[in-house]
């Protein structure tokens, strides 16, 4: 199952809900509204609760045969699914539950529930992972036109695997690029640990509103900077080709001019990230053709549109998850802001 959506079969419904848009993979639910964080609970199948029991293991006597005594283990739990009883996970003694519902308000009490909109959520496997997506009511604006939604994204787990993750990401409106532009050494997340308490989550949760303002007014700053710096066709092949390097090595070459022993997979990146820097309709607007601000956007459009993932999940985690897409975008924000000073620099680490 490639989408790793989780289908109740008490239900027969899948574990997602999606606002107007086709659902992922056409599973789960599409709903006309926005809806309230307790109804997003409902539409995406979140409405469970999950536990920690103990676990027992098999007791052996000196001979090495099991005995029908069982032996609990002290220093670990299972966490399973009130509603299907199914094992999401071992977890250490200390390890405390963060429920779906609590997951909804912590978004909630970011903007004290006024105006932040629902617009995905879901689960993975059987219900271990669910991942959540909100719209901020405002936008960044860029030239007249083009205007960059401001999305929170959440995480988290109940296989006691990763911590509580919340993240800014920017969305241009027209094409959907994910913009995952990390400014300097500003972090455009936070993780939160499962033993951190309803407190601390709530620092966490204006700690992250404070990056959001911060990072949207940045943004919104430079990206009206960029488009307003011209760059010819060269230039724009030469930087996508320099932020999508594989390695040290094809950088350098690069660098000095040297295109010959490039391989054909490639050759195929770049020429295609390329070809949607002079094609795709979003590329002709006034703050994209012929500027920095599109040459950026032609290396994050061909990760959001163009290129493939083995599935949605594989996607998710390469655009948000400091994977291939990420690292290839962020090395394309750096070069962007090095071409503003008048030169590539070098940026490959």
């Amino acid at each position: 199952m490639a989408h790793q959506i989780y289908l109740n079969e008490q239900t027969g419904q899948h574990s997602f809900f999606s606002v107007k848009e086709k659902a992922w993979h056409g599973l789960g639910q599409v709903v006309d509204q926005y809806p309230t964080s307790k109804e997003a609970l409902t539409f995406a199948g979140l409405d469970y609760e999950v536990v920690k029991e103990p676990i027992f293991t098999t007791s052996y006597n000196s001979d090495g045969q099991a005995m029908d005594v069982t032996k609990r283990v002290k220093t670990h739990f299972a966490t399973l699914r009130k509603d299907t009883g199914d094992v999401l996970g071992v977890v250490g003694k200390d390890y405390e539950i963060v429920q779906n519902i609590d997951a909804f308000t912590f978004f909630d009490s970011i903007v004290d529930g006024d105006g932040i909109q629902y617009e995905t959520a879901g689960a993975l496997g059987n219900g271990e992972r669910i991942f959540i997506t909100a719209k901020l009511p405002d936008y960044i604006k860029v030239g007249k036109e083009d205007l960059i939604e401001q999305y929170l994204f959440l995480t988290t787990s109940h296989d006691g695997y990763g911590s509580i993750t919340a993240a800014f990401t920017p969305v241009r409106v027209v094409c959907r690029n994910t913009l995952n532009a990390a400014l300097k050494n500003k972090s455009n997340c936070i993780k939160i640990r499962h033993t951190a308490n309803v407190k601390d989550r709530l620092e966490q949760a204006h700690k992250l509103m404070g990056i959001t303002n911060t990072l949207s007014a940045e943004l919104e700053t430079i990206f009206n900077r960029w488009a307003s710096v011209r760059i010819t066709d060269p230039e724009v092949k030469k930087l996508i080709q320099l932020a999508m390097c594989p390695n040290k090595e094809v950088y350098n070459n690069l660098q000095a001019g040297k295109d010959d022993d490039l391989s054909t997979c490639f050759k195929n990146i770049c020429d295609n990230a390329f070809a949607y820097a002079m094609s795709n309709p979003t590329q002709q607007m006034e703050t994209t053709r012929g500027t920095l601000y599109g040459a950026y956007n032609s290396v994050t459009g061909y990760f959001q549109n163009v290129r493939s993932y083995k599935n949605d999940e594989a996607k998710l985690k390469s655009l948000l998850y400091g994977g291939t897409a990420q690292l290839r975008t962020q090395k394309a924000f750096d070069l962007c802001s090095g071409f503003e000073k008048e030169q590539f620099i070098g940026v490959y680490n």
